[in-house]
């Protein structure tokens, strides 16, 4: 703890964005520079709670505390060490994690939780500019081959792990550039690519292989890598989209989210765009979920100059403040949450059924019917709705972007190659992160489902120890139960 008073003399504050009006015409991050004078205040609010419920909060197990302290003391080489035990990416979460560990902070039970996401970031970008960070390739190699399939951040992180055990790594991604969802799901203007490309670089240099246009399943052979490698990890992600089969679906100007924000992305980094444009330019797009998915479609829109951007949810409208009842701390708080991108511009409505599809006789889609609903508590006490009468209308748009959810692993290909066992939720079924398949082992969203990138990268750390003690009868690869131990100056 850095400062005995700290959490009663400081308040929360975060860097100031550039301003949304500025912000829209470019795709950089709206966040400015680091202040160092103002990280030393927020660290400073860590209080010594006793038990620290932000390690339990974290899916990593990041030894908060001890970082906070780091940064107050200026110990910026400290500080990095000691997150880089738990996070092989903290400029990655540091950027777009919705930061669990605050909502399970102490000072939140009836204050704003430390910074703990802004101060990661920052030890992670001032490790960099002093740096700290730098390529540490094994000092010896036990000779054994594993593949990991997929580029996202569980299969970065199990990459990593496996090669600082020593072993020969190579990772296969389908597209033409590596880094899966990082590269191509979330916008620049939250990650910039330049963030992701400055750390594949110490990977490369660390001894990794990657392979690109290499989909495995497709044009490469899944048993091909079983019978040449001695593991495979598959970390293919939750890729097969929710889709909502309403009359009208075929209507051009309905798409699935990603296949939006992939082609911005491809824009931004100039690669060409293949098929057809989906573009948001002079049209009045409608964006179907709530999720940080759809907020980035609201970012992407605008940006795009839409004319205007209307984003609807099915469930009711989320309270502002947590109810201490049925939503108390430590848990997530289910509160209304206002992304930088909803700042810039989009009206929201909740609580809305979606019906149907409109368009013209060219097949192209001119609106979508809704109708409102009401949410209701049955006697079993499952919420249920019952659509409100006299409110079904249509909502003009030429562009809606399907962003729902995904159903779990793609079924094609890879999993299908190997006869791979998938679970009651469409995800491939383990046991210690192997699958059916002896060798062959998964982690991230492929085998959890869809969730968070902090989670992926945790998923991915865990099936490497896996792996590394399958290959070797034992692994000195961390785990996040290690972590919750503190780590010594």
């Amino acid at each position: 703890m850095g400062q005995a008073d700290g959490f009663i003399k400081f308040n929360r504050e975060m860097p100031k964005t550039r301003d949304p009006k500025e912000r829209i015409h470019d795709y950089r991050e709206i966040y400015p520079p680091l202040q160092h004078d103002h990280l030393k205040q927020q660290s400073a609010r860590c209080m010594d709670c006793g038990v620290p419920f932000c390690h339990n909060g974290c899916p990593l197990g990041n030894t908060i505390p001890d970082f906070n302290d780091a940064v107050y003391n200026g110990k910026w080489e400290e500080a990095i060490r000691i997150l880089s035990e738990t996070n092989n990416f903290p400029e990655f979460t540091g950027r777009i994690c919705p930061a669990p560990c605050e909502a399970s902070c102490v000072l939140s039970i009836n204050n704003k939780p430390v910074a703990i996401e802004y101060i990661e970031k920052s030890i992670a970008e001032t490790a960099f500019e002093k740096g700290y960070i730098k390529a540490q390739p094994p000092k010896s190699r036990t000779g054994k081959r594993v593949a990991v399939v997929g580029s996202g951040p569980a299969g970065l992180a199990a990459a990593t792990q496996l090669n600082k055990a020593g072993h020969w790594v190579t990772v296969f991604e389908r597209s033409d550039r590596i880094g899966g969802l990082l590269r191509y799901g979330i916008p620049d203007f939250k990650l910039e690519k330049n963030v992701l490309d400055r750390r594949l670089r110490l990977m490369e240099q660390e001894g990794i292989i990657f392979r690109t246009n290499a989909h495995v399943g497709v044009n490469v052979s899944a048993r091909f890598l079983k019978e040449e490698f001695d593991a495979v990890v598959v970390c293919g992600g939750a890729s097969a989209p929710r889709d909502l089969p309403i009359p009208g679906r075929d209507f051009k100007g309905v798409h699935f989210a990603m296949e939006f924000l992939t082609q911005q992305n491809k824009r931004v980094t100039g690669d060409r765009i293949f098929s057809g444009d989906i573009l948001a330019t002079d049209k009045r797009v409608l964006v179907i979920g709530g999720g940080d998915t759809g907020s980035d479609c609201v970012g992407t829109s605008n940006r795009q100059k839409a004319k205007s951007v209307t984003q609807i949810e099915l469930l009711a409208k989320p309270p502002i403040s947590r109810n201490p009842i049925n939503n108390p701390w430590p848990t997530w708080p289910m509160i209304l949450n206002t992304s930088s991108s909803h700042e810039e511009g989009v009206e929201r409505k909740w609580a809305i059924l979606t019906k149907e599809f409109i368009g013209d006789h060219m097949n192209r889609l001119t609106g979508l019917k809704v109708v409102d609903i009401e949410w209701t508590i049955g006697e079993n006490g499952k919420a249920g709705f019952q659509e409100i009468k006299d409110s079904e209308r249509v909502i003009p748009c030429e562009l809606a972007l399907l962003a729902i959810g995904f159903t779990g692993a793609e079924k094609g290909g890879l999993v299908e190659e190997l006869n791979l066992d998938i679970d009651e939720r469409g995800n491939i079924k383990t046991t210690q992160y192997m699958t059916s398949e002896e060798g062959v082992f998964a982690a991230g969203d492929i085998r959890r489902g869809q969730s968070l990138v902090v989670w992926a990268i945790s998923e991915g750390r865990e099936a490497a120890r896996s792996v590394d003690t399958w290959l070797m009868g034992e692994s000195n690869l961390e785990t996040k139960d290690e972590s919750l131990v503190r780590v010594s100056a």
